[in-house]
């Protein structure tokens, strides 16, 4: 078994060296730089989430990959997620579609309904209509994905006769994934579509998402569908050791879990709250190279999961400790994951 590795940012504004808050046109512009890193190390796949709020950067994830693909050469560039509830199923296989031709195939989608819901009433729909609009959406894009005329009709749009969308990809298939959170039916839709799993593992033991990713292969093999890639995304920070990751990333992840807990009703972020996350059986990756290979690898193991994608950006740390995690996850975690797997 081997696994791909991957990164994940929403873009988060980050502090410059002078203790500053970076403008977000200054952290789009890190944010490029970071990818092009992540290129040279020799990562698999970045991906961009998309957010309508000040502490994050990105609203245009498209946009920033399309930039990041004229740097670039290797690295394949998708979204984290693409909250297709508030967006236009259309617009989103265009703009893929367009972003893959310009990156020689690179480009990736993945589909989810998102943990924030700012870009709802921003857009002009209705949180009462949460369900109907992602399974609805979700429905017209699985038809785009084939590339052929589509006829289609629901509740939330106008039907559509005998239309196709341009422009095709030349390898006849977007890659899209559905982005899961925790929930079952979120599962049965994935297996429906015959699209890839991406587990979003964000707090809690991984350990609690196996049943979601053996009941996905269950409901493919009972429809006689080949196995599909199942991946995961999880939170975390690499230095050189683990007193280093852990005292370098808590500030930074406090502020932001203490910010969206503000929002949420949550209480205040602990220290003992963040050990437990980062210790072995929690769903942060903080720490050495070893230390989050190991992890990794145990987690990726028991899941069954083909791709593995760091959130590395959590909270405003700032651009250069940024750059010194990817070069590590790239170079150090890459190479002790591969030695870990192959002898496993």
């Amino acid at each position: 078994m081997t696994i791909e590795l991957g990164l994940d940012t929403f873009g988060d504004i980050s502090m410059g060296p002078d203790g500053r808050t970076r403008s977000h046109a200054e952290v789009l512009r890190e944010v490029v730089d970071q990818a092009v890193l992540a290129d040279e190390v020799g990562l698999n796949f970045i991906g961009l989430g998309e957010h309508h709020r000040d502490d994050f950067a990105i609203t245009a994830p498209d946009v920033v990959l399309a930039t990041i693909a004229g740097r670039t050469r290797r690295i394949r560039l998708g979204s984290a997620v693409t909250v297709l509830s508030s967006d236009d199923p259309i617009r989103v296989f265009e703009r893929f579609s367009t972003l893959d031709a310009l990156s020689h195939g690179r480009a990736e989608v993945i589909l989810g309904r998102g943990s924030f819901t700012e870009s709802f009433p921003l857009f002009g729909y209705d949180l009462a209509d949460y369900e109907i609009l992602f399974a609805e959406k979700l429905d017209l894009f699985a038809q785009l994905l084939t590339e052929q005329p589509v006829t289609w009709s629901g509740s939330i749009r106008p039907p559509l006769a005998d239309v196709t969308v341009y422009p095709k990809t030349e390898s006849g298939r977007l890659t899209t994934w559905i982005g899961v959170g925790g929930s079952p039916q979120s599962v049965v839709r994935a297996a429906h579509y015959r699209l890839p799993l991406m587990l979003a593992i964000i707090g809690g033991p991984p350990a609690q998402f196996v049943p979601f990713a053996q009941y996905y292969r269950e409901l493919l093999a009972a429809e006689g569908v080949d196995p599909l890639p199942i991946g995961m995304h999880s939170p975390g920070y690499v230095a050189e050791t683990d007193e280093q990751a852990r005292e370098e990333l808590f500030p930074h992840f406090q502020a932001q879990r203490d910010r969206i807990g503000r929002e949420r009703g949550w209480g205040p972020t602990t220290r003992l709250q963040f050990e437990r996350d980062a210790s072995p059986e929690g769903a942060l990756y903080v720490g050495s190279p070893e230390t989050v290979a190991r992890k990794i690898v145990k987690n990726a193991e028991a899941l069954g999961v083909r791709r593995f994608d760091l959130k590395y950006a959590n909270g405003p740390m700032p651009h250069h400790q940024l750059l010194r995690c990817i070069e590590l996850y790239g170079t150090e975690v890459r190479r002790l994951v591969d030695d870990m797997m192959a002898g496993s």
